[in-house]
C-alpha cells in the first residue's frame, strides 16, 4: 500500500502547470454542474411539464452534441485548446441563464441546443488537451484524476443542491418545490460555473501547428480503419444507449418509486458522486497491475448485479446502497479506457478520434431519454432497468471479445503517443 501511495504521489507531482489549472477549473465547474444535474429535471417538472418533456430536452441536448461533434472537433483545432474551453464554458453559462430568465418550453429547447453545442466543444477538446499536457507515466493518472476530481466536486454540489431550493424558498417566501426556488438555484449554478472558467485564462499554451485535416476527416479516417475503429467505439456506443435510458432520470426514480424528498435525493446523489470519484481516483494503480482492458471488463461486469438490485430492490436503503456500489464500479474504468484509445492515436488524429468518441458517447443520450420518458409515463421504471441490464451486459461482452488478450491493438495507421 505504501508503494502504491508513493507511486501515486510521484505521478501527481509530474502534472504540468496547464494540467493543474485544468483540474482547478473542473473542480469549480464540477460543483456547479453537480447542482445543475440534480435540479434541472425538478425545475422542468415545476414548470408544469412532465417526464416526456424532460426526456425530450435531454435528447435534444445530446442530439446536438452528437450532430456537432465533428464540426466542433474542427473548431477546436482552429481555436486552440484554451480558447475552446473558454468558449464552451461561456456558452454553458449562457444556456443556464437563458433557461432561468425565459422559462418557456421553446426557450428550454433552444438553450438545450446551445448547451449541447458547448458540451460537444469541451468534450472533443478534453482528451487531446490532457494527452498533450501529460507524459506516458502520469497520463492515466491525469485522465482518471480529472474525472475523479469532477465527481468529487459534484459530491459537494449535490450536497448543497439538495438543500439550495429550500434555502432560497425560505428567503423568497415560496415552496421549496416551486419554479421560483429552482430558478434561483439554477442562477447560482450559472454564476459559479462562470467563476470556474478563471483558471483557463492563466494557461500558457504552446504554439502548435493547426491541424490540416478537413472538416470531414473523421469519416475519411474511419474509412481507413473501419474494423478496428469500430471495435474501439462500439462498446462505448452500446453503453451510451443504456446510460441514456436511466442516468438522466435517477433523481426522478428515487422520487417516484421511493417517495423521497429533494434533500434526501441530493444526499444520495452527492454520496454517489463521491463514490464515483473515489473509484476514478483509485483506478490507475489498479490498471497498472491488472491491465486497462481487464479493469474495464471486471469492474463493469461486477456492476451489473448491483444495477439489478438498484432497480428492483423492495427497500429504499438497499436500492441506495446498490446505487453507490454500481456507480463506482461502472464508471471507474471510463478514463482508463479513454486513455487506452487515445494512446493508440497519432498526434494529428487525436481531435478526429475524440470527435468520434464524443459522437459514440452522445448517440445513446440523444435517443434513449425520449424513449425512457415514454416508458416511464406508460409503464414505469421496470422496462427501463430491464433494457439497461441487457445493454450493459452486451457492452461488457464486447470489451471482453475484442480486447481481452493482453496484447497491444495492431493499428496500421496509429502509433503510440510520445
Amino acid at each position: 500500500m505504501t508503494g502504491v501511495l508513493q507511486t501515486y504521489w510521484a505521478r501527481l507531482r509530474q502534472f504540468s502547470p496547464n494540467a493543474r489549472l485544468y483540474l482547478a477549473s473542473i473542480i469549480l465547474t464540477g460543483a456547479a454542474l453537480g447542482i445543475y444535474r440534480l435540479l434541472f429535471n425538478f425545475y422542468v417538472l415545476s414548470l408544469n411539464m412532465d417526464a416526456n418533456v424532460v426526456g425530450q430536452l435531454t435528447s435534444t441536448n445530446s442530439m446536438t452534441a452528437l450532430i456537432l461533434a465533428v464540426p466542433m472537433g474542427y473548431l477546436a483545432d482552429q481555436l486552440g485548446r484554451k480558447k475552446a474551453f473558454i468558449l464552451g464554458g461561456l456558452a454553458v453559462c449562457l444556456s443556464i441563464a437563458g433557461m432561468v430568465v425565459f422559462p418557456l418550453k421553446g426557450m428550454l429547447f433552444a438553450m438545450s441546443v446551445l448547451s449541447g453545442a458547448a458540451q460537444s466543444l469541451s468534450a472533443v477538446t478534453m482528451s487531446p488537451f490532457l494527452l498533450e499536457n501529460s507524459g506516458p507515466q502520469e497520463r492515466t493518472y491525469l485522465f482518471s484524476l480529472a474525472s475523479g476530481a469532477q465527481m468529487t466536486a459534484s459530491f459537494v454540489g449535490n450536497s448543497i443542491g439538495g438543500n439550495l431550493p429550500t434555502w432560497i424558498a425560505d428567503r423568497q417566501g415560496v415552496l421549496p418545490t416551486s419554479s421560483t426556488a429552482y430558478a434561483g438555484a439554477m442562477a447560482i449554478v450559472a454564476v459559479v460555473a462562470l467563476i470556474g472558467l478563471a483558471p483557463y485564462f492563466f494557461m500558457k499554451m504552446p504554439n502548435l501547428k493547426k491541424s490540416e485535416r478537413a472538416l470531414f476527416a473523421p469519416f475519411k479516417y474511419a474509412a481507413r480503419e473501419p474494423k478496428m475503429l469500430g471495435k474501439l467505439i462500439l462498446p462505448m456506443l452500446v453503453t451510451s444507449i443504456g446510460a441514456g435510458l436511466l442516468m438522466p432520470f435517477m433523481n426522478v426514480f428515487f422520487r417516484v418509486v421511493y417517495k423521497q424528498s429533494d434533500p434526501v435525493i441530493g444526499t444520495i446523489m452527492a454520496w454517489g458522486a463521491l463514490a464515483m470519484g473515489i473509484g476514478l481516483i483509485i483506478a490507475p494503480p489498479i490498471a497498472d497491475r491488472m491491465g486497462k482492458i481487464q479493469l474495464v471488463v471486471i469492474t463493469q461486469g461486477l456492476s451489473i448485479p448491483f444495477l439489478a438490485m438498484l432497480g428492483f430492490a423492495p427497500w429504499f436503503w438497499l436500492s441506495g446502497t446498490a446505487y453507490y456500489v454500481r456507480i463506482a464500479l461502472m464508471n471507474m474504468s471510463g478514463p482508463v479506457y479513454q486513455t487506452f484509445v487515445m494512446e493508440k492515436v497519432e498526434p494529428e488524429a487525436r481531435a478526429t478520434v475524440a470527435s468520434l468518441v464524443s459522437m459514440a458517447n452522445s448517440f445513446g443520450w440523444a435517443f434513449s431519454p425520449s424513449i425512457s420518458g415514454w416508458l416511464q409515463v406508460n409503464y414505469g421504471f421496470g422496462p427501463v432497468f430491464a433494457g439497461v441490464l441487457v445493454l450493459y451486459t452486451l457492452s461488457v461482452f464486447l470489451y471482453w471479445k475484442y480486447f481481452w488478450n493482453g496484447k497491444t491493438i495492431p493499428l496500421s495507421t496509429m502509433a503510440p503517443a510520445d
